[in-house]
């Protein structure tokens, strides 16, 4: 078990993040806000693909008009991303955005942000004040690699400072860099210094086939070590991908509860005498279909099977021309190779 490092509740809606509460995945829109039509069906998808609260963009004041439309309809808490603009920020949350996120590299000025304090004070609205470390760096006289943690770090804890000031303590703290290291070693000084919950990702991480790695690296090892309470990961493309690869993260550490089938395949090696990668795509296919947390078992042989099907429901160890057939640990049959996948299909539907 995984012991989540302790925080504040912060309510994001109904929603609530921190470490009383299952990690949150969220994910933010690709469309533009004032198509409302467009921004709602894709709200919809990202909710059913497994996020509690979606962050849509608010550049203009044609944005935060369409927002209390989107709000009104959409079946998540809503946070509004706010760039440069205090009135941007304003109007969001008199729309009813649940939270706002404010980056430290773009809005400085403290009467700008205090009164952004006095607004979301009066609404009871939670803000995320999140560091990208691209837009904190001074490029004319730019800080090196390795001063961009401590320079995120005293960007961010200023910011805080400020908040803390005016009283407003509902906050979200989050630090990203698409170094995955240093997104690593900010997360942890973050955590050190704040009892805030905090937010976690790998920033413009890249195409899907190019981030799915480094994505997993960062999350996985912060979460590991019990931080991070609402998460999201960064994908170029459709970002309904987002969150399927935010809870196959969390479901393998054991963050999250399976609600599908969980396939386990041998690597294969000289040993086998059976097509079991055939035999594991056909397998997959059909589950794909399939509402359980089932675990399955595809084996090429007798050296690990037996092990596997002992953890499994269903499982098969492959030999020649044949497979013996586990469900719950023990076997039930050996059938002709051709009948195998039409045995564990039957024995599937049995679930």
């Amino acid at each position: 078990m995984i012991k989540r490092r302790k925080t504040l509740t912060v309510m994001v809606g109904d929603v609530g993040i921190g470490s009383k509460h299952p990690v949150v995945i969220q994910s933010m829109t690709n469309t533009l806000t004032t198509d409302v039509a467009a921004t709602l069906s894709q709200v919809k998808k990202l909710a059913a693909a497994g996020c509690r609260i979606v962050r849509v963009a608010v550049p203009t004041e044609h944005d935060t008009k369409a927002l209390k439309q989107i709000i009104d309809r959409a079946p998540v808490p809503i946070v509004a991303d706010i760039h440069f603009s205090p009135a941007r920020a304003v109007e969001a949350i008199e729309a009813g955005a649940a939270k706002i996120r404010l980056n430290p590299g773009n809005i400085k000025d403290k009467n700008d942000l205090n009164r952004i304090i006095d607004c979301a004070k009066q609404h009871k609205i939670a803000i995320r004040t999140g560091v990208n470390e691209a837009s904190i760096r001074d490029l004319k006289n730019d800080t090196p690699p390795d001063g961009r943690v401590p320079l995120m770090l005293r960007e961010l804890t200023g910011y805080v400072r400020l908040f803390e000031k005016g009283g407003f303590a509902n906050l979200v703290l989050s630090a990203k860099s698409t170094d995955p290291v240093r997104t690593i070693e900010i997360n942890r000084a973050i955590s050190e210094k704040f009892h805030y919950p905090v937010h976690i990702g790998l920033t413009h991480a890249g195409l899907p086939e190019h981030a799915r790695i480094p994505t997993a690296v960062v999350l996985g090892t912060l979460l590991s070590e019990g931080i991070g309470d609402t998460i999201r990961v960064s994908l170029a493309g459709d970002p309904v991908k987002e969150p399927q690869m935010s809870l196959e993260i969390l479901q393998s550490i054991g963050l999250a509860r399976r609600v599908h089938p969980e396939l386990t395949v041998c690597p294969t090696c000289g040993r086998c005498q059976t097509d079991v990668i055939k035999l594991a795509r056909t397998i997959d296919k059909e589950i794909k279909k399939i509402n359980k947390p089932l675990k399955i078992a595809v084996m090429g042989c007798v050296v690990n099977g037996p092990g596997e099907a002992a953890d499994s429901d269903i499982a098969v160890c492959a030999g020649k021309n044949k497979g013996f057939i586990y469900k719950n640990g023990k076997k039930v049959a050996s059938v002709p190779e051709s009948q195998i996948a039409e045995t564990l299909f039957k024995m599937i539907e049995q679930f």
